[in-house]
C-alpha cells in the first residue's frame, strides 16, 4: 500500500456532549438504553438543558474518533466530514487541528447547526446516545476530496453516514475513488439500527467495494439476519476480504481468506465509559493494517486501544496509544 497518509476517514463530524447520569435519568427523559436514537435539534436542546453543567464537550463522531486514535499511535491521517460555520463547528475543527488530523472540508453556511451526540453514561458504563445529525447530513459528493483519499493507504467509511441519499452517494463515490487508486477500503457498520435500515445497501457495498469490515456481534448478526454467530462469520468471509468482529469482554474474531482468529480482550480494572470502544479497536487495527503488521498484532493493537478508552470518560484516548503499544512490544 502506498500513500503518505495511513488512513483517511469519511464520516459524521459530531461534537459529543457526555454526562454521567443515574439509570432513572434514561426513564425520565425517554432515552433508549445502550443504543443510538436520532433526534431533531429541538430535542437536542432539551437534553442539553437536562444535562445541565454535567455535560462535557468533546469532538466526536465514530469515524473521527477512530482517526484520532490512529493519530495517537503515531499514524498520519486525514478526515472528510461536514460541520457548520458555528461555535461547535469551530470547536470541532480546532480540535482536529490540535491533534494534527488534516480536515479540509469546507464548513456549511446557512444550513443546519453542527451535529451533536448527547451521550448519557449510566453507572454500569453503558452509553445511551441521542444524536442530532445536523450539518453532517449535508455532506454531498462535491465534498469528497479525491486528492486526500488518494493520499491514504486506507479509506475508512463510517456506517452512520449512510442515512441520507446525498451522503450515501458521497460515501459510494469516495469508495470508488479509493478503489480506482488501488487503495484499501474499510467499513464500520456502526450500529445495529444502521444495519436494519440499510442492510441490502451495506451488503452490496461490502461485496463490491470493501476490503475490511468492522462490526460488533449484534451488527454482524443483523447484517446476515441470523442468530448463529459462526454462520454469520462464514457469510462475511464469503463477502469480504477480511473482517474484525468485536464481542465485548470475549475479545474479537478476525476473519481472513486463510483463517479465523480469536483474540482475547485486554484486562481492564473498571469499565468507566464504554463510549468509543469499537471506534478505538478499529483505530488500533487500522494502524497495524496500514503498517503491514501481522493480523494478530493488528487485533492486539485494537484491544489495547479499546481497553484504554473504556477506562475513562470520552471516546478518544487520554493516554498515548503509541506509548502503550511500545510497552506491549508491538512498536
Amino acid at each position: 500500500m502506498s500513500g503518505d497518509l495511513d488512513v483517511v476517514g469519511v464520516g459524521n463530524a459530531i461534537v459529543d456532549v457526555i454526562a454521567s447520569v443515574p439509570d432513572g435519568f434514561l426513564t425520565e427523559h425517554d432515552i433508549r438504553k445502550g443504543g443510538m436514537t436520532l433526534i431533531d435539534q429541538m430535542r437536542a436542546t432539551e437534553l442539553a438543558r437536562a444535562f445541565g453543567d454535567k455535560g462535557r464537550f468533546v469532538p466526536g463522531g465514530s469515524g473521527a474518533n477512530t482517526i484520532a486514535g490512529i493519530t495517537s499511535l503515531g499514524g498520519q491521517t486525514g478526515y472528510i466530514g461536514k460541520v457548520a460555520e458555528d461555535a461547535l463547528g469551530k470547536f470541532f475543527r480546532k480540535e482536529m487541528s490540535r491533534v494534527q488530523i488534516e480536515f479540509p472540508t469546507e464548513s456549511l453556511v446557512n444550513g443546519p447547526a453542527t451535529a451533536r451526540c448527547m451521550i448519557a453514561v449510566t453507572p454500569d458504563g453503558e452509553r445511551s446516545m441521542s444524536t442530532f445529525l445536523g450539518a453532517s447530513t449535508e455532506f454531498a459528493p462535491e465534498d469528497v476530496d479525491a486528492e486526500l483519499i488518494k493520499r491514504g493507504k486506507i479509506l475508512y467509511l463510517e456506517g452512520y453516514l449512510f442515512d441520507k441519499e446525498e451522503a450515501k452517494a458521497a460515501f459510494v463515490h469516495a469508495a470508488e475513488i479509493a478503489k480506482a487508486a488501488k487503495r484499501r477500503v474499510a467499513l464500520t457498520l456502526s450500529d445495529s439500527f444502521c444495519v436494519d435500515r440499510h442492510r441490502s445497501s451495506f451488503r452490496h457495498l461490502i461485496k463490491g467495494h470493501v476490503d475490511l469490515v468492522f462490526a460488533n456481534e449484534a451488527e454482524l448478526l443483523s447484517l446476515y439476519e441470523t442468530t448463529d454467530f459462526d454462520a454469520a462469520v462464514q457469510m462475511l468471509r464469503a463477502d469480504a476480504y477480511a473482517g474484525a468482529i468485536t464481542r465485548s469482554s470475549k475479545g474479537s474474531v478476525v476473519v481472513t481468506p486463510d483463517e479465523i482468529i480469536t483474540m482475547p480482550a485486554e484486562p481492564v480494572k473498571k469499565v468507566v465509559d464504554a463510549t468509543g470502544a469499537g471506534d478505538q479497536y478499529a483505530a488500533g487495527f487500522l494502524f497495524g493494517y496500514a503498517r503491514n503488521r501481522r493480523i494478530r498484532d493488528c487485533a492486539k493493537l485494537g484491544h489495547i486501544a479499546a481497553a484504554e478508552v473504556i477506562s475513562h470518560y470520552g471516546p478518544r484516548p487520554e493516554t498515548s496509544y503509541r506509548q502503550l503499544a511500545v510497552k506491549a512490544g508491538l512498536l
